[in-house]
Parts: structure tokens; sequence; C-alpha cells
């Protein structure tokens, strides 16, 4: 099943050449589900793109929006310059790991703060407004993706 929707990809085809430059600049290695992910469209939009929560966030009482995946290389990367690690200093987000998507004060990361940079990191939500809030959403990043879900926004009105 595609976790993408139709629209283009935001980076270049990974290379594997672009995988292990992205590792040794971001400091990890990435999960394989994230990089099959990758595989499949080098970052985009999601068609599942609502993961449950246990407790209200500021987005909704019972779920976060995670709009898409950035990918690697080019101005989009996960590893560019205007990614991950300055995502995480410009928004106070915390050093724990990847920032796989971010909307402003909002991130999804991939966290390595139990694991090392070597293991399988855990998936949490980050909101700074209007103060830090982190949410552990799952064990891991595959399990992140099995979650993801299509919500009704219909439902809401």
């Amino acid at each position: 099943m595609a976790i993408y929707n139709d629209g283009p990809s935001l980076c270049p085809p990974l290379t594997d050449e672009m995988l292990g430059s992205a590792e040794r600049k971001l400091g990890y290695k990435l999960p394989e589900t994230y990089i099959n992910a990758l595989l499949e469209k080098n970052g985009g939009y999601l068609a599942l793109d609502a993961f449950p929560t246990d407790r209200p966030t500021n987005y909704a009482p019972d779920h976060v929006s995670c709009s898409g995946l950035f990918g690697i290389g080019g101005d989009d990367g996960v590893d560019s310059v205007t990614r991950s690690q300055y995502l995480i200093g410009e928004w106070d987000y915390p050093d724990v790991g990847i920032v796989f998507w971010s909307e402003g004060h909002t991130a999804f990361m991939l966290d390595y703060a139990k694991c090392g940079p070597q293991g399988e990191p855990s998936v949490i939500y980050v909101d700074t407004d209007p103060e830090l809030e982190v949410i552990p959403l799952a064990p891991s990043f595959s399990a992140f993706i099995a979650g993801l879900y299509e919500h009704d926004y219909d439902d809401e009105k």
C-alpha cells in the first residue's frame, strides 16, 4: 500500500550515496521503514495523514496531522540546511534526533534519546506553542506508519 498521495516527490530520486551522505551529516542511522518510504517517493505528501493521540493537543482532541515526510537531498531534504538541524534550533524543538516533518511550531521527530544514534528511534510529536509539549506517538517509525489513517474532516463540521 502506498503511503503517499499522487503529488510530486519533494526531492530527487534517492541513491545510496545520498542516503550515506545524509546519515553522516545528520549523525543518525535512519530507520529501514523510513528509507523504504523514501525509495517509493523521496519525500512528499501523505495519503494517510492523521495519527491518534491519547490526549488533546492544540491541533485536535484525539489526533495530530502529519501531512508529509521530508526526503533526502536537494533543498527540501531532511539533511538540507533549512530542515532538521535548522528547525531544531529555530523552533526550540528538543535536540533528540531528526525532524522528519514540520509545520512551524509543530514537528514530527525520530527520537534517538533512548536508543542512541544507531538504534531504532521512537516517534514523537512536538508543539512549541504556547510552551514546549512533547507527545510520544509510536515506539518505532514502522509503528507510526502503521498507525496513520485518513481523518474525515467533514465529520468535524
